[in-house]
């Protein structure tokens, strides 16, 4: 049996080298190892000091994700790391590429830390709705400024090893490739000085005012609405500043004991897991993705300009074509201002962006400069005609082979794959605005697409940085069939008495980054009122409809575009617009409906109720394949609180027999829009979760 952890003892020196792909996390194997190989090093006097290193890509990433949930077997984490730290003989930790999570705890008990240049260290356990809980909060404050301690704690944003030494979280930074030879001569030259055993719980912890803390608790209540994770995380670096050792590594077991059987923790796991499943498709085993280094995209709107901004920082080569020479020029600068966005971000070097404008980027207005993309995006006005007219001509000038991709909102994609002679080679990408930054995209498979044009959708999502999710056919697909139907039930609360404003203030305060109302006027209410114009006609007679929104663009006001919508914007200032409640009492009086309170709760309860019911018939159609399907696409496309799970994994929270009787109270007031998903119903008669499903 190979072991993970191996020792071996040269003149003196002890190297224990954690040898366990892929990124050497801390099993439990691993931890075994390490215990057993520092105590057999300890009992060995000719070793006059030991070196902590790891084989492959890194060091150690982090904790083992295949023992999440499962009951934690000694040795713990917490102790093995103690025991390293009283070794007493100097222990090196030879550090290179991620060194997170458990695995920088491991490093600081260590008593030196060199780092091959480039070596990324963080403690992102924020991120899961944990906090670090191997003594992380206690030494890493003891090794650096406590302010930036505490920043890199609650925020989980990683460090480069420049940025490390600089502020003492190792003590050098060796130039070449080999970490275990940097450790070694590193040790060697310990020995050589008798440097003495340096135990990181045994340094001062470097102090910080009540102000800092209280103005970074403030911060994150802000930044972090709703969240426990980061205030718990300071009130354990603040137990590090203001308690000995023992007494703040207790409380930080606490601290994290109590995160551990929060719901959030069980929810941000949920997420974690779900992004990593969601890519797990029986159809796309074994099926090898087209090669993709050209793409085209038409249309240099907004959304065409994301689109080839993302693709071009993802090293593709783009052009871009508009229906004119003065349509193109726009688009080139909209994309030329996103990558400058981009240097000034540093996420771009500006040497490589002076590249990409002058070699890997063109605007054209002939179709024909595409006959050589390996896929085309289009990205025009989501008008069935417009579309037709472009996948004509894309249909009669890419080569064979080549993707024919529409980014299309609502249409239907089959209808779209039939305008063209190679049905098989057509497929929805559905990217979100702003589509260089919105993690997002909808892979939208129709009846004929070949299982390698799905598989290069979920490719070319992994290239850009993007989480893909399969979705079929339907009006709206998942994300956007979601949302007509959670905006019907906000709109409900409106016409039962609630203001819009206060319908966006309860979802804030739920976790949404928006309400409802807010996202229309940024997004621009035109869009929504031309989607419920094209399906008026096939609206049905029994529809509680609300025509408030309809009344706002019918006078012109689409939002921030105009500068007024359900709010009045004036620069980056946004308030209610006083005039919208009229607007609305006079759609109640029209329909005979007496305003009543509505309580924040109940604003709630029919938006996640809504959303929630439809998913599950979203699911049952098989459109999403499974729950987490859904609970990923809200995550990363609709602003849902990544704390709360996704909308299945917070049904199952709740109790879906919670969702069924809301369902059931608000039919009384609309049994249209409120009818039970039949999925739902059975799941609660079966006794069994939305989670059950995810298998």
């Amino acid at each position: 049996m190979i072991q993970p952890v191996i020792l071996q003892i040269d003149t003196g020196i002890a190297v224990v080298e954690i040898d366990y792909p892929p990124v050497n996390a801390l099993s439990h194997a691993v931890r075994t190892g390490l215990q057993d190989c520092v105590a057999r090093a300890r009992a060995d006097d000719t070793v006059r000091a030991i070196v902590i290193c790891g084989t492959g890509r890194t060091f150690v990433a982090g904790a083992d994700i295949r023992e999440f949930g499962q009951t934690p077997r000694e040795p713990f984490l917490p102790d093995l790391i103690n025991q390293i730290e009283a070794t007493p003989v100097p222990v090196v930790a030879a550090l290179h590429g991620t060194v997170l999570g458990g695995g920088l705890e491991l490093a600081m008990g260590a008593h030196y830390r060199v780092a091959l240049d480039g070596t990324a260290f963080g403690l992102p356990e924020v991120k899961l709705g944990l906090l670090p809980g191997a003594g992380g909060t206690q030494r890493l404050p003891r090794l650096i400024p406590a302010a930036k301690a505490l920043a890199m704690i609650t925020t989980g944003t990683p460090i480069k090893s420049a940025e490390a030494l600089t502020l003492g979280l190792i003590d050098h930074v060796d130039t070449g490739t080999d970490a275990r030879a940097a450790g070694i001569a590193f040790a060697r030259d310990l020995v050589a000085q008798a440097k003495p055993v340096r135990m990181t719980s045994a340094m001062p912890c470097t102090p910080v005012d009540s102000d800092t803390l209280d103005a970074t608790r403030v911060k994150l209540a802000k930044s972090a609405r709703g969240q426990i994770a980061p205030q718990s995380c300071v009130d354990a670096v603040q137990g590090a500043i203001d308690l000995p050792f023992a007494e703040g590594l207790a409380q930080e077991r606490a601290l994290f004991r109590d995160l551990l059987d929060s719901d959030q923790r069980a929810a941000m796991i949920h997420a974690f897991f779900a992004e990593r499943q969601v890519g797990k498709l029986p159809e796309l085993t074994g099926v090898t993705p087209r090669d993709v280094a050209f793409v085209g995209v038409v249309g240099g709107g907004t959304m065409g300009a994301g689109i080839a901004t993302s693709c071009l920082l993802a090293g593709l080569n783009v052009t871009l074509i508009e229906r004119d020479q003065d349509t193109a020029n726009r688009a080139r600068t909209t994309v030329a201002a996103l990558l400058a966005g981009a240097v000034k971000r540093g996420k771009l070097a500006q040497e490589a962006h002076d590249t990409i404008l002058a070699e890997r980027f063109a605007t054209q207005t002939d179709y024909s400069a595409l006959s050589r993309a390996d896929l085309v995006v289009e990205a025009v006005f989501e008008s069935a005609e417009v579309k037709r007219d472009v996948f004509t001509q894309l249909d009669a000038v890419c080569k064979p082979g080549a993707i024919l991709a529409s980014n299309t909102s609502y249409l239907d994609v089959n209808d779209i794959a039939a305008m063209t002679t190679r049905p098989g080679d057509v497929v929805g990408l559905h990217f979100f605005s702003p589509a260089h930054v919105m993690k997002l995209l909808e892979v939208v498979v129709a009846d004929e697409t070949t299982p390698d044009v799905i598989a290069t959708g979920f490719a070319l999502a992994k290239r850009l940085g993007k989480v893909a999710v399969r979705s079929g056919v339907c009006e709206g697909f998942i994300g956007n069939r979601l949302l007509t139907q959670y905006r019907k039930a906000a709109d409900g609360a409106v016409l039962a008495g609630a203001s819009p404003f206060a319908v966006d203030r309860a979802m804030v305060r739920f976790g949404l980054a928006m309400g409802p109302y807010a996202v229309s006027d940024l997004a621009g209410l035109d869009i929504g009122w031309a989607t419920r114009k094209r399906l008026a006609p096939m609206r049905d007679p029994r529809e509680v409809y609300a025509t408030f929104s309809d009344q706002l663009c019918e006078l012109g006001r689409f939002g921030r575009k105009t500068g007024r919508g359900f709010y009045l914007h004036d620069g980056g200032e946004s308030t209610p617009d006083p005039e919208v409640e009229d607007i609305v009492a006079a759609d109640r009086a029209a329909k005979g409906i007496t305003p009543r309170e509505v309580s924040d709760q109940e604003i709630v309860d029919r938006y996640m109720a809504a959303m929630v019911n439809e998913a599950a018939r979203v699911v049952e159609e098989g459109i999403a394949l499974r729950p987490l399907d859904v609970d990923v696409t809200l995550l990363n496309g609709y602003g849902f609180p990544r704390w709360r799970g996704g909308p299945m994994h917070y049904a199952d929270t709740v109790g879906l027999d919670k969702v069924l009787s809301d369902i059931e109270k608000f039919a009384l007031e609309d049994d249209f829009l409120w009818q039970p998903a039949p999925l739902l119903k059975r799941l609660i008669a079966e006794g069994r979760t939305f989670a059950d499903l995810n298998s």
